[in-house]
């Protein structure tokens, strides 16, 4: 039979000086074991009451995975389509989303100012974000890309960040969406130098250096014949996930008007958010 002292019998025959720093009369104060001390080493990580929480999950080392699986330069909708669709999930899974805003390889989740997920703990809520969306990234990629064997899994780092006032949340929107824009502009202006143009990498980057937005859009223009306004949204703007209310009718009850917008008391109808994608618009709150 085991013993639940072994491993503190362990300890003192080959750790001493370990166990000799175990204090006696903490021991004394563990209310359900002498090990539960350790607890005390976990940092305290709540984030503030009442402020927007946003998590933002971000592809690691996505160069290189994108060129190990052959995506379209400098933008492949699948790939695109494919962090939609995995986004969709964690807005499902967490009903304290409202609002998820996505481009190239980042995502971000916004939630309620008064949501008390996980107890408002940073490491909770950021770890149960990230891997879920990772593992749904793996899960949907056969229907994204069915002719493209995943070689390896994609990593994606998280982080929890909180916004006091709506202005704060909407000037975060407003930077990842020219983040957005800046980035895919650069890209579609090098790729048409490298792929239309027949630069090298090395020197299209010499080529665009020290440009500002409207040399690089003279030089769609006018060597490739390319309105960069008339890219689709996706790529310039990124996408945004709602939460749209509609009506469900309960099973039984007389149908709800179409044009109603109030719940009726007593209750014929109920209304329930669910995720709706509206790809490629300005992200407005």
């Amino acid at each position: 039979m085991m013993r639940s002292n072994l491993p503190c019998l362990s300890f003192s025959r080959h750790y001493p000086f370990l166990t000799k720093a175990f204090s006696l009369s903490g021991a004394r104060r563990m209310a359900h074991s002498k090990f539960e001390y350790v607890r005390g080493f976990e940092s305290k990580d709540t984030l503030l009451p009442n402020t927007w929480l946003v998590v933002r999950i971000d592809g690691r080392g996505f160069h290189s995975f994108s060129d190990r699986h052959d995506f379209v330069k400098p933008n492949d909708a699948r790939s695109l389509d494919l962090m939609n669709a995995a986004a969709k999930v964690v807005m499902k899974a967490f009903p304290e989303t409202v609002l998820a805003y996505g481009q190239s390889d980042e995502y971000s989740f916004v939630f309620r100012r008064n949501t008390n997920l996980y107890s408002r703990r940073a490491s909770k809520i950021v770890t149960n974000v990230t891997s879920l969306f990772a593992a749904n990234y793996v899960y949907l990629w056969p229907e994204l890309f069915p002719d493209t064997k995943l070689k390896y899994a994609p990593s994606f780092d998280g982080r929890c960040v909180t916004y006091p006032t709506d202005q704060n949340l909407r000037d975060y929107l407003s930077w990842r969406q020219a983040d957005c824009h800046i980035n895919n502009l650069y890209n579609t202006v090098f790729w048409a130098l490298v792929q239309e143009g027949g630069l090298s990498n090395q020197k299209a980057q010499e080529r665009l250096k020290g440009t500002l937005s409207g040399d690089k859009n003279e030089i769609l223009f006018s060597q490739f014949n390319i309105n960069y306004n008339e890219e689709p949204q996706q790529f310039r703007k990124g996408s945004i996930l709602l939460k749209k209310k509609v009506i469900v009718p309960i099973e039984g009850s007389a149908p709800v008007a179409e044009e109603e917008e109030k719940q009726p008391e007593g209750g014929g109808s109920k209304a329930k958010r669910k995720p709706h994608s509206d790809t490629g618009k300005s992200s407005s709150i």
